[in-house]
């Protein structure tokens, strides 16, 4: 989406005036869909174990997926085996893969090994960071009927997107807003907004700001995001943690010489990004790329020896690809806040099979007496 587009939709100017016949269509065809699944024309599906669909009411980047890896992280904590379902944004469907579905919207099971190009980045991303099952398919009801015949174990499954996806039952929605809000007010393409905008929180439904504050006059929790620290991208693949340290030294390295560390950030909002790692205190000369670019060459010039970027891009880029240039991974300490952890919890039956509080894991994560 271009900057122009993006700033149409945060005002009522010309170029949003001027596409809100456009808006209009969609806004009809959206609010007719949906009242056919509330009178019951179009039926909703429900699982066999509670689903949680985390999703946005706005186009763009609001940080939905840091989101679902902190509330998988969080199920799990908290007893649950969680599987994960994604669309899978523009993965290929013809390459080779763990295919558990050969029908014409190939349901894929995202394996550490998956390359990105097969699976999406964002479901790649979410497998690796925690180490869930993942399942990927356009439609998320066969992706998460297949997702419980693959991993029978898996007693809830968390939805990244969907929120469009009425045919999905769900236990709990949750809603994320970034520092944009609902923009204008307005419709796609006119606006922000991929549905109408509540007057209040629906049912069943919390909402998540991914901002300083609430953005929207909807009651929610604000999550708070910050820099954990960087990690040289082969160690980043090898698991080893980020750190704060490695940011320090990697500061410290650049200023000498006076140049300036590269970021490249291919997501929907870069400048979120770039933001960070200046607050971070370093140096950067920003290289924003669209979202989910696929990174077929590299696109930072022969001649920077640093390169910071996000973990949405680095698990597109495997370090025997990078040539010389160091290149670093930032990562984000993301936290949901006590509070929407308690409501979320409280919206889900306990887990079935909750193991006695005498049962610890050990280091590796096993179970032990």
């Amino acid at each position: 989406m271009t900057g122009r587009l993006q700033a149409a939709w945060l005002s009522r100017g010309p170029l949003a005036v001027l596409l809100l016949p456009v808006a209009a269509v969609y806004g009809a065809i959206t609010a007719i869909r949906s009242a056919l699944y509330d009178v019951g024309l179009l039926r909703v599906e429900t699982l066999p174990v509670p689903v949680v669909i985390v999703g946005n009411l706005v186009a763009g980047g609001a940080g939905k997926t840091p989101t679902v890896i902190a509330i998988v992280k969080l199920l799990r904590e908290r007893g649950f085996r969680p599987g994960a379902v994604s669309r899978g944004y523009g993965r290929d469907t013809q390459a080779s893969g763990a295919v558990l579905d050969a029908g014409l919207d190939a349901v894929l099971d995202v394996q550490p090994d998956t390359p990105a190009t097969r699976c999406g980045d964002e479901p790649l991303l979410l497998r690796l960071r925690t180490g869930v099952p993942v399942v990927v398919g356009r439609d998320r009801v066969a992706a998460g009927r297949a997702l419980l015949k693959a991993h029978p174990d898996v007693n809830v499954i968390v939805s990244d997107d969907g929120l469009q996806h009425r045919r999905l039952g769900r236990q709990v929605q949750v809603i994320v807003f970034d520092e944009r809000g609902a923009g204008n007010g307005w419709w796609l393409p006119a606006g922000l907004l991929r549905e109408r905008m509540p007057r209040s929180v629906p049912p069943r439904t919390l909402v998540l700001y991914n901002a300083d504050t609430a953005t929207t006059p909807l009651a929610g929790h604000v999550a708070t995001r910050s820099l954990a620290g960087v990690v040289a991208l082969a160690d980043w693949w090898a698991g080893k943690p980020p750190s704060l340290d490695a940011l320090t030294a990697l500061t410290k390295a650049a200023e000498p010489r006076g140049r300036r560390i590269v970021a490249v950030a291919g997501t929907a909002q870069p400048e979120r990004f770039f933001s960070m790692l200046r607050a971070s205190g370093l140096h950067i000369e920003p290289l924003p790329l669209p979202d989910h670019h696929a990174f077929r060459t590299l696109p930072w010039p022969a001649t920077a020896e640093q390169v910071v970027l996000t973990e949405k891009d680095a698990v597109k880029l495997r370090p025997d690809a990078v040539g010389a240039t160091n290149v670093w991974v930032a990562t984000l300490d993301f936290c949901l806040g006590a509070a929407f952890e308690r409501a979320l919890i409280a919206m889900l039956p306990p887990p079935p099979d909750r193991r006695p509080d005498n049962v610890q894991e050990n280091a590796h994560g096993s179970p032990t007496a």
